[in-house]
């Protein structure tokens, strides 16, 4: 098969497109014939440049949200057959609370290849009418976003949302799943352009951070008391603290993303005095993977995709993300099926 495979950390001309054999399928596996997989900041660039704090052993295949068809299954699979659809959760499921998760694309080869090997309780049906661009977007944000937002923010109707990097992969879900749970969102991002296409997605308030004050602007949106949450997922030094600012008494910050650095200034006062929470999440549920796929399958669930480029061209594909030139995801398609 081909596959885009790094053997040393760098730039985007690290990953050259290589002859390699396909894999098999082992005890509790499936072989998936690759449709679909995106390009992520942290778990692709980030893992590429080797800035990401887990070893890679090379040669390696980045990719950690394949989505396609079952070619071939292993010994003793049950829940799955040949000629599945399915998307693919990143982490093993069956971890102890101590040992370390292992992850498709990071610890093992992941996507940005023809086939990809993963273990059967990792894959999801993905519903008629749903193609698997789509599938692959919502499998990789949408049931995060549900679990940050619903089960550690515990949202409620009525409250304000601020969702940061509005217009990204997790934060144009999460202003979804904010509006879908009842909540009045303001979305934030870092331009004129993202900021309308979030407000398109349900945003009730917009804030370019790179050009107004943040802190200032949604508490002014928030009536004046500050908001409710903070949805974080870039970890940028200015930008967090700002953010966490805006939160009032009582207020809750959850965050799943460091690619803007991840060493952030927190006022300490401002936490204690008004009783703040911050959270830290990278979980989600096989309901939440499911109850997603159904909602993008009754058309509840909008992924903003900038484009769709063939395996080939992973190099231009990360410059584009590293440059933020796009807006939405971009997707690598090694086969042209639908």
């Amino acid at each position: 098969m081909k596959a885009m495979v790094i053997r040393q950390f760098g730039g985007p001309e690290v990953m050259r497109l290589e002859e390699v054999p396909t894999p098999k399928p082992g005890p509790g596996e499936v072989l998936i014939e690759m449709h679909a997989v995106s390009v992520n900041r942290t778990l692709d660039l980030i893992v590429r440049a080797g800035k990401y704090p887990r070893p890679i052993d090379f040669p390696h295949v980045l990719g950690v949200d394949p989505a396609g068809t079952i070619v071939a299954v292993g010994e003793g699979v049950q829940t799955r057959k040949v000629g599945d659809r399915v998307v693919t959760y990143l982490r093993r499921h069956s971890v102890s609370p101590t040992e370390t998760p292992v992850i498709l694309g990071v610890n093992v080869w992941g996507g940005y290849a023809e086939y990809v090997k993963w273990l059967e309780e990792c894959t999801y049906i993905v519903p008629d009418g749903v193609d698997f661009v789509t599938a692959c977007v919502v499998a990789r944000h949408a049931p995060l976003a549900f679990a940050m937002l619903r089960d550690k923010a515990q949202v409620k109707p009525g409250e304000w949302v601020l969702v940061m990097g509005a217009a990204g992969g997790l934060g144009s879900a999460a202003v979804q799943v904010a509006k879908y749970l009842g909540a009045k969102v303001i979305v934030a991002a870092g331009s004129d352009e993202r900021v309308a296409a979030a407000m398109e997605l349900g945003g009730d308030a917009g804030v370019n951070y790179r050009s107004q004050d943040l802190t200032a602007e949604a508490r002014r949106i928030a009536g004046g008391r500050g908001v409710d949450i903070v949805m974080e997922n870039i970890g940028d030094p200015e930008l967090f603290s700002k953010a966490f600012m805006a939160l009032g008494r009582g207020g809750r910050l959850v965050t799943a993303g460091s690619h803007g650095g991840g060493i952030v200034p927190v006022n300490v006062s401002h936490l204690y005095f008004n009783h703040i929470t911050i959270m830290g999440w990278t979980g989600q549920s096989d309901a939440d993977m499911n109850d997603c796929l159904k909602a993008a399958s009754e058309g509840r669930l909008r992924m903003l995709v900038d484009r769709v480029m063939p395996l080939a061209e992973a190099v231009e594909a990360h410059r584009i993300v590293g440059d933020r030139s796009g807006l939405g995801k971009v997707i690598l398609q090694p086969s042209a099926k639908p």
